[in-house]
C-alpha cells in the first residue's frame, strides 16, 4: 500500500505531500489544478520515463518520492539487487535535473531506474494519461488472465525450484494441475538446461578436436610427473633446506645433546644434584615434595630433548646426490606451475579437467546421444505441461471475457471483449511463463472489428476497461475456491470519468468502492458521483504566491467533502441545492 507521496520542483507544485490510507483514495480540484501531475510523479517512481520539463521554472531539480508497505516479493527484489531492507516499509526517491539527468535511491541507497521498473509491478499499476498503453503490455495482460485462473508463474528472486517436481515431471506422474506456474516454470528448467548441455557438446567441436593432440600431451606431461600430493613442493622444499645445511645442523644437534646431557656440567647432571638436595628437604619438610617432582619432569624432558637431538644428528643425510635430485625435481613441478597453475593443487585441477576434456571428446557420440534424449525428453514434458495450461488458460479466458464485457459496458461503453490466448508454439517462443501469447481485443462501436486495446484513443475509455478489468478479477474470483495471488497493493487511475456521468459514473464509484476493498485505489475525477465513494478524498489546489503558481494537496474532512462535491454539481458557485444534493450524495455512497 502507498503510505505516502512527496513531489518538490515538480512541474507546478513547489512542494507537496499527501499520506494516503487503505481503500478508494480520490483527487478531485479544478481543471488545471495539477492533479495529473501527482499521478504522473508516482509513475515516475514507478520507472517512468524522465524528462527535464518536468523540473519547476527557476529550479535546479525536481524531487519525487513515496514510501510503500513492504511485500516479500518488493524485498526479495531488493536483497538480490544488494539493497538492503530497513523496516516494514520500502523509501522511493528519483531527482530529475535541469539536464534531464537523474538519480535513483531505494531505502537511501543508490540504485537504477532499471530496479525501480523491476518493483513496479509488486508495489503499484500506474494508468496516467501517458502511461496507459504502455503500463499494460502483453505480460500484464497475461499476468491479469493468470491471476484469474489462479495461475502463480511469477518466481521471486532467489527461490529455488522443487526437485521434487522435476523427478514428477520426467514421469508426468503425481503432477499437480493447480500447480501451473510451478509446472511450467521447472519443466522450461530443465528443457533450457538440456539445451545448453547439448549445445555445449555440439559447439565448438573443431576447436575441440583441434585441441586434443594439445590436451593429449598436457594430460600425459602432468601424469607422468607423478605428484605425490598437493604439497609435494613445500616437502621437498623443507627437505633441502635440511641438506643444504647439513653441516650446520649436525653441530647444532650435536652441540644441544653435549650441553644437556653428554658434558661434565650438562643441564642433566645439573638438575640431578639439585634434585638429590630437594628430595633431602622433603624427607623433614612435605612444602619441597611438590618442587622435587618439577625437578624430576625437567630431568625427563631434558633428557628427552637430549636423546631427540642426538638422534636428529645421527640420521642427518649429507648426500650431495639427494640434494641434485631434489633441486631436479623442484625444477620439474615448477615448470609444470609455471605452465599449468600457480600451485601444485591448481597442476593436478587442470590435469583432471583436460582429461575429462578428452574423454568427452572419446565418448561424445555416446554424449550426445544421451544429451539428445535427455532434450527430447525435456521438450515433451515442456510441451504437455504448456499445453494443459494453455487449456487452462483459455477456459478462463472465455469466463473472463464475459464478465468484462459485462462491467466495460456498465460504465456507459457498448463494447465487444475478449481475450484472445494463443499458443505459439515455436520454440523460440518458449518462456518459464508458457508459450501463450495473451491479448486483450475490444471493438467500441457496433459493427467494427476487435482490435488490441492499445488502439483505443482515449485514455479515459482505456482506464475504464482496466477498471473493469480489475473488478472482474476480484469479483470473479471472489466465489471461487482457488489460491489468491497477490496483485500491486495500489492501482491508480487517471481521468478515468472522461465522456460519461449520471448513472454510468456512479456505476463506476461503485466499481472502484468495490475493487478497493480488495486493495489500495487511487484514482482522479471531475465527477462528484464517484467523489462520494471515497474512503479518503483529497482536494488539489491552486493558488499564486509571489507571483508563482503553486499546486498543493490536502486531505479534506467530511463538511469540507460536502462542499467540494458541492462545489464539483454546480460549477464556482456553491448553491444550497448542490449542498444538499451533496450531503444525500455521501450518504447514499456509505
Amino acid at each position: 500500500m502507498l503510505l505516502e507521496l512527496r513531489a518538490e520542483n515538480y512541474a507546478v507544485i513547489d512542494h507537496a505531500v499527501a499520506t494516503f490510507g487503505s481503500g478508494l483514495n480520490l483527487l478531485t480540484g479544478e481543471t488545471g489544478a495539477g492533479k495529473s501531475i501527482l499521478v504522473d510523479a508516482l509513475a515516475l517512481l514507478m520507472g517512468g520515463r524522465a524528462a527535464s520539463d518536468v523540473v519547476r521554472h527557476g529550479a535546479e531539480k525536481a524531487v519525487v518520492s513515496c514510501v510503500f508497505e513492504a511485500t516479500p516479493g518488493a524485498e526479495a527484489i531488493l536483497e538480490a539487487n544488494g539493497i538492503d531492507v530497513e523496516g516494514a516499509e520500502i523509501l522511493l526517491r528519483r531527482e530529475v535535473n535541469i539536464s534531464g539527468k537523474g538519480r535513483v535511491f531505494l531505502n537511501n541507497q543508490p540504485a537504477t531506474v532499471g530496479v525501480l521498473r523491476q518493483l513496479a509491478p509488486e508495489l503499484a499499476l500506474v494508468h496516467a494519461q501517458s502511461e496507459t498503453t504502455n503500463s499494460f503490455d502483453q505480460s500484464q495482460q497475461r499476468g491479469l488472465l493468470d491471476r484469474y485462473a489462479g495461475i502463480q508463474t511469477a518466481l521471486l528472486p532467489g527461490r529455488e525450484l522443487s526437485s521434487d517436481l522435476r523427478a514428477r515431471l520426467k514421469t508426468r506422474k503425481g503432477i499437480d494441475s493447480a500447480q501451473a506456474g510451478e509446472n511450467i516454470r521447472t519443466a522450461y528448467t530443465m528443457w533450457r538446461e538440456a539445451r545448453e548441455e547439448l549445445d555445449r557438446l555440439s559447439g565448438e567441436e573443431q576447436e575441440r578436436l583441434r585441441n586434443a593432440d594439445l590436451w593429449s600431451f598436457q594430460r600425459t606431461e602432468i601424469a607422468e610427473a607423478a605428484i605425490s600430493s598437493a604439497d609435494e613442493d613445500e616437502q621437498l622444499e623443507s627437505e633441502k633446506r635440511v641438506l643444504a645445511n647439513a653441516e650446520k645442523l649436525y653441530t647444532a644437534a650435536m652441540s644441544a645433546h653435549e650441553v644437556l646431557y653428554e658434558n661434565e656440567g650438562s643441564a642433566e647432571s645439573t638438575l640431578a644434584a639439585a634434585q638429590k638436595h630437594v628430595e633431602e628437604l622433603a624427607r623433614y619438610d612435605s612444602n619441597f615434595a611438590e618442587a622435587a617432582t618439577q625437578i624430576a619432569n625437567a630431568r625427563a624432558t631434558v633428557a628427552d630433548i637430549s636423546a631427540t637431538a642426538r638422534h636428529y644428528a645421527e640420521n642427518i643425510n649429507a648426500s650431495p646426490d639427494r640434494l641434485a635430485e631434489i633441486e631436479d625435481r623442484l625444477a620439474a613441478l615448477d615448470r609444470l606451475k609455471r605452465k599449468y597453475g600457480r600451485t601444485l593443487a591448481e597442476v593436478i585441477a587442470y590435469g583432471e579437467d583436460v582429461t575429462t576434456k578428452l574423454q568427452e571428446i572419446e565418448n561424445r557420440d555416446v554424449l550426445i546421444a544421451e544429451a539428445k534424449k535427455t532434450l527430447a525428453e525435456t521438450e515433451h514434458v515442456y510441451t504437455c505441461v504448456a499445453s494443459d495450461l494453455t487449456e487452462t488458460r483459455t477456459s478462463a479466458a472465455r469466463s473472463l471475457e464475459k464478465l468484462a464485457e459485462q462491467q466495460i459496458n456498465d460504465l456507459a461503453m457498448k463494447v465487444q471483449f475478449r481475450v484472445e490466448v494463443a499458443p505459439q508454439k515455436e520454440q523460440s517462443f518458449w518462456t518459464a511463463v508458457g508459450w501463450d501469447h495473451v491479448e486483450c481485443l475490444i471493438a467500441t462501436n457496433a459493427g467494427e472489428p476487435l482490435k488490441p486495446l492499445e488502439e483505443i484513443a482515449s485514455g479515459g475509455e482505456m482506464s475504464r476497461v482496466m477498471l473493469a478489468l480489475k473488478v472482474s478479477v476480484e469479483e470473479g474470483g471472489a466465489d471461487r475456491t482457488r489460491r489468491r495471488i497477490p496483485l500491486p497493493r495500489t492501482l491508480v487511475f487517471d481521468e478515468i470519468d472522461i465522456g460519461i456521468g449520471g448513472r454510468a459514473a456512479e456505476a463506476v464509484g461503485q466499481k472502484l468502492k468495490a475493487l478497493a476493498s480488495h486493495q489500495q485505489v487511487l484514482c482522479v475525477t471531475h465527477l462528484p458521483q464517484i467523489a462520494a465513494f471515497a474512503n479518503q478524498h483529497f482536494l488539489v489546489e491552486k493558488s499564486e504566491r509571489d507571483g508563482r503558481t503553486r499546486t498543493q494537496i490536502r486531505q479534506m474532512k467530511e463538511e469540507e467533502r460536502t462542499n467540494e462535491i458541492a462545489r464539483m454539481i454546480s460549477g464556482a458557485t456553491v448553491t444550497e441545492t448542490s449542498l444538499r444534493h451533496a450531503e444525500q450524495m455521501l450518504k447514499a455512497s456509505k
